[in-house]
């Protein structure tokens, strides 16, 4: 990648408010031109801080933000050319639809008649034509949101910054505006910043995602590899669903290592994260990829397992099974009218691949508990 291709780059970049605990530590980004990049992780893990450092409402305690080749160093939010898109709107009440879009055009002192066809093509693409003499009180949450969003997109900026910008929103409508908000990303080309804690809502938007904790970010990839190739057990466990099972490593072959499980239990993993033979390491299993099954050729790991309760979903069942001690382990299976639903109770076999099963760094703290507080 050249550097003609990268638009923002965070340059050493650390943020404390109190002089001694670092929000953001040492933060090295490259944001590259018409990219959709998430920047995802739980509350308190400096996504959103650097967000407001690059728009300007905050200030790095050192290093620096270039854009275009430019330190933003001394440039106030204002002359920064940057859309932006908060999760409660900021519309102003008292302004119609059309006064509300058309106020960064004003600003910047477009005549009346380029602020008039600027604002009816924003309304058109956020589909919110014949609105525009509507206030913002006598809108849905799903219109207003539009409306914030043809307002950030008006005087076409290179870059456009969006904090939980649908977190206001109930599930149906904001799965919709996902769909919409990436459309309208592609279609103009511009480039996204976005800030989310929502696993899936970061799968379904983004090109690449940086997964954020304690100031850090612990991974930056697309959404295919941040799910199925973690580089550590938080990033595992914070995407999506993940089992843990503990142990320590036996030897490595390779790519791949053997785990003496705490049960006593041996079974090969991938080898992604671990310090050698004889330390401690956490498996990660994603529930869809463990089999209700004996070992196989195609699944050589095999474990003992017992049924704590079957939960149906529709199109697929979770099954809460008791693996090597962890009482929490989860299994998906596609339903099927002609297959039966194992009952509490029952003891089986699940299996799975070794490419399926990581060994990472050993998993100390509730990532789960971290990703539904944030």
């Amino acid at each position: 990648m050249s550097q003609t291709d990268i638009l923002v780059s965070f340059q050493g970049v650390q943020k404390t408010y109190d002089g001694e605990n670092l929000v953001v530590k040492d933060l090295n980004l490259d944001i590259r031109r018409g990219e959709f990049l998430t920047l995802l992780g739980p509350s308190g893990s400096g996504k959103t801080t650097s967000l407001m450092m690059l728009a300007g409402f905050e200030t790095p305690t050192r290093g620096d933000i270039v854009l275009e080749g430019r330190s933003l160093a001394k440039l106030p939010p204002h002359k920064r050319d940057i859309g932006m898109v908060f999760q409660n709107y900021a519309l102003f009440p008292h302004m119609s639809v059309e006064e509300n879009v058309g106020f960064p055009l004003s600003v910047r002192g477009l005549s009346r008649a380029e602020q008039r066809e600027r604002v009816a093509k924003a309304l058109d693409m956020v589909r919110l034509d014949g609105m525009a003499q509507r206030h913002p009180a006598q809108l849905s949450g799903g219109q207003q949101q539009r409306v914030a969003l043809a307002r950030a997109l008006v005087f076409e900026p290179k870059l456009v910054l969006m904090d939980e910008p649908l977190g206001a929103l109930d599930k149906q409508l904001r799965e919709h505006m996902q769909i919409e908000i990436k459309h309208i990303h592609e279609s103009l080309g511009v480039t996204v910043v976005y800030v989310t804690h929502d696993q899936s809502e970061a799968l379904t938007m983004s090109d690449r995602i940086a997964v954020f904790n304690d100031g850090m970010i612990q991974q930056i990839d697309a959404p295919e590899a941040v799910y199925e190739s973690p580089q550590n057990s938080f990033v595992a466990h914070f995407i999506g669903e993940s089992n843990a099972l503990h142990g320590r490593i036996e030897r490595i072959e390779g790519q791949d290592c053997a785990v003496r499980l705490e049960d006593g239990a041996e079974v090969r993993a991938r080898a992604v994260n671990v310090a050698g033979a004889g330390s401690r390491t956490s498996l990660s299993f994603r529930p869809e990829k463990v089999h209700l099954a004996p070992a196989s050729e195609l699944y050589p790991n095999a474990l003992p397992a017992q049924v704590r309760e079957t939960i149906y979903h529709g199109d697929h069942v979770r099954i809460r099974l008791a693996v090597a001690g962890n009482e929490e382990f989860m299994v998906k299976m596609r339903f099927r009218a002609d297959r039966p639903i194992p009952r509490a109770g029952e003891r089986l076999e699940i299996s799975f691949a070794i490419a399926d099963c990581l060994a990472l760094d050993p998993l100390d703290k509730p990532v789960r508990a971290l990703a539904e507080a944030s």
